[in-house]
């Protein structure tokens, strides 16, 4: 190695050191330039007409006490009676002068601290304070056998070379180490991170006690730790978001985390510049492909079937988009079957060919009656010891999608049309939410999953979910939310404490999801699934909940080819034809059909209002049924 290469590895060396030993000294040096700053600011014109004039009434107050102490000592000396006329005045005019004295004094030092002297002043006065004496002893001491007895001008000399190069330090700028592939924005901001910059604009912002690590590029973005001083911890340090922030120089739209650290005394920044799912297609849909992928980690993120669910976003989050994927492999399989209510019809309509679909309100009230009996069956089949029912093609998992909660709440509290002794009135429609909690509650043994989508997760008077279903929803995922409060509606009220911050993701097609106490608040980059896609999926058996025998059970909707060749399918009775039939048996009130057939008294009440409609049933002047053979 020459001396060339030598003195590049000791500078470089050297350069290293002194990059380290910087953020140490730093805090020093910004304590001198505030000081500095202050006083310099403090040293006005103004300020300083009130220091001379203070110092003339000083002088002169000092002037004055010493000729009323020296008239005193006189008179005490020219008379020995102590209550003589000359001493007494001459007494009170010392007391006087020595309390005017007192006051001068008092604002002369107020006046120096409102005018001060400069910073540089101040230390060379204090330095010299003991440079002088120190050197004057040592010179003193000094022997020519005995060179160290000039310590006390070496400690002097040592105080003083400490204070100027723990300024200078104090003041360099480490030359920040980039890591290779950050973009510009991540090296302004790792610039930012650096303890150097931290330090020095940290007091401006409220920020003086922390200081970070420089940031490490991670496929998720920039990651910093920080360390805190006693005035912190990491609770206060996540409630100074915006000024961290401002301090960063980030983007209104970036996404900045501020999570508890390894120890008490510590916090993590993490700056999503970036995800780990950038360049994952995630568009379409294939059997067993995950929901998503997660942002942080790159991993796959699957949602098992046969969990009751609940997804929340807000309008234009991806709501839609993220949840098809979900359906389709719910409607998939031979042993599983989908049910869609959507009161809106935009979504239910793409489902039809492989999903029975409920849109108006008789629809979603004859569904849920149907799936609530199907319920009631399936318990009573389910063995002792086994708790859930097993699943196959005669039997199989029915997932019910609720798209828009909110709608069905309100179309559950339609006011409903009282009967009169010619028409039948409408049944009581509140059965709808009534259906829908029972299979929230007791379905999930029976094989009959619910999953509830809104946009306004709010359990208020006006909410898009009943608390009686938000109680039995296992996992639940939000895409982005309007407000904190929707954050903890859906993910609980230690939302907040624990990052499940949905209100903060960006938009669209990004996710959270809580599958448990041990799910990390990582952002999932969720799967894209077009209307289109969904069209252009193949044609699935539709459930029908029918009182034939299980092999029956199921009808295939759109089906052309088979329908083709396949023979005839017997008629299946539906819950009309057991109602026509409970009358003409000679059930004559609503009860009566109610206890004979076993059907739920709404779907009775609407049965009969339909049959009505059709001719085929009558009510006589008492109020009884009639069939319209026996009416005429």
């Amino acid at each position: 190695m020459d001396w060339k290469q030598a003195w590049s590895t000791t500078t470089a060396t050297t350069n290293t050191a002194l990059d380290a030993l910087a953020p140490m000294c730093a805090p020093f040096a910004a304590r001198w330039d505030r000081e500095a700053e202050r006083r310099t600011l403090l040293r006005t014109p103004e300020n300083l007409k009130a220091l001379m004039a203070a110092q003339r009434e000083h002088n002169a107050a000092r002037s004055t006490a010493v000729m009323a102490r020296n008239q005193r000592s006189a008179a005490r000396k020219a008379s020995s009676n102590p209550l003589s006329a000359n001493r007494r005045a001459a007494r009170t005019a010392d007391k006087a002068a020595r309390q005017h004295h007192s006051q001068a004094r008092s604002v002369l030092k107020a006046a120096r601290k409102n005018y001060p002297a400069t910073l540089k002043a101040l230390a060379v006065q204090t330095h010299a304070a003991h440079a002088v004496p120190g050197g004057v002893a040592s010179w003193l001491m000094t022997e020519a056998t005995h060179a160290l007895t000039l310590w006390p001008a070496w400690v002097s000399a040592g105080l003083i070379g400490l204070n100027v190069a723990g300024l200078w330090l104090g003041r360099r700028q480490p030359g920040v180490q980039f890591e290779d592939g950050m973009t510009a924005e991540e090296r302004r901001l790792a610039s930012r991170l650096d303890p150097s910059f931290w330090v020095s604009n940290a007091d401006a912002r409220g920020l003086s006690g922390t200081v970070p690590t420089p940031a490490k590029l991670t496929p998720a973005g920039l990651v910093s730790h920080v360390r805190l001083d006693g005035r912190w911890t990491p609770k206060t340090f996540r409630a100074k978001a915006d000024e961290i922030r401002a301090l960063l120089g980030a983007r209104t739209d970036l996404r900045v985390e501020i999570t508890s650290g390894s120890h008490g005394d510590r916090a993590t920044i993490t700056l999503r510049t970036r995800s780990a799912a950038d360049g994952i297609d995630l568009t379409g849909w294939t059997p067993g492909a995950p929901w998503g992928v997660d942002t942080v980690t790159g991993e796959p993120v699957q949602v098992p079937l046969g969990r009751r669910m609940l997804i929340a976003g807000t309008s234009g989050a991806g709501k839609s988009w993220s949840t098809r994927a979900l359906l389709a492999e719910a409607s998939e399989y031979e042993d599983h079957r989908l049910v869609v209510i959507d009161p809106k019809r935009v979504e239910a309509v793409n489902w039809q060919h492989r999903a029975r679909t409920a849109i108006t309100i008789d629809e979603v009230m004859q569904v849920t009656d149907e799936l609530v009996e199907e319920m009631h069956e399936r318990l009573e089949l389910i063995p002792r010891g086994q708790d859930v029912i097993q699943i196959s093609p005669e039997r199989p998992r029915i997932t019910v999608f609720v798209d828009e909660g909110a709608e069905v709440i309100t179309m559950a509290r339609r006011k409903r049309v009282r009967g009169t002794a010619d028409e039948q009135g409408d049944p009581d429609w509140s059965q709808i939410m009534e259906n829908l909690g029972t299979l929230a509650r007791m379905a999930r043994a029976a094989e009959i999953i619910l999953i509830w989508a809104t946009q306004k997760p709010t359990m208020d008077a006006k909410g898009g979910i009943d608390p009686q279903i938000s109680a039995q929803i296992t996992y639940r995922a939000a895409l982005a939310l309007s407000t904190s409060g929707e954050s903890r509606v859906v993910f609980g009220e230690d939302a907040t404490e624990k990052g499940w911050h949905a209100h903060e993701l960006p938009m669209p097609g990004v996710a959270m999801l809580r599958s448990g106490p041990k799910a990390k608040p990582q952002p999932i980059s969720t799967r894209a699934f077009s209307p289109a896609d969904v069209i252009a999926l193949p044609d699935r058996p539709v459930w029908q909940r029918t009182t034939a025998s299980p092999g029956n059970r199921l009808r295939l909707v759109k089906d052309e080819d088979a329908t083709a060749t396949a023979p005839e399918p017997a008629a299946v009775e539906t819950n009309r034809d057991r109602v026509l039939k409970a009358v003409q048996d000679g059930a004559r009130t609503l009860r009566d059909v109610t206890d004979r057939t076993g059907i739920n008294k709404g779907t009775v009440s609407r049965e009969i209002k339909a049959l009505t409609a059709a001719g085929e049933l009558r009510k006589s002047d008492d109020g009884m049924l009639l069939t319209g053979r026996e009416a005429a």
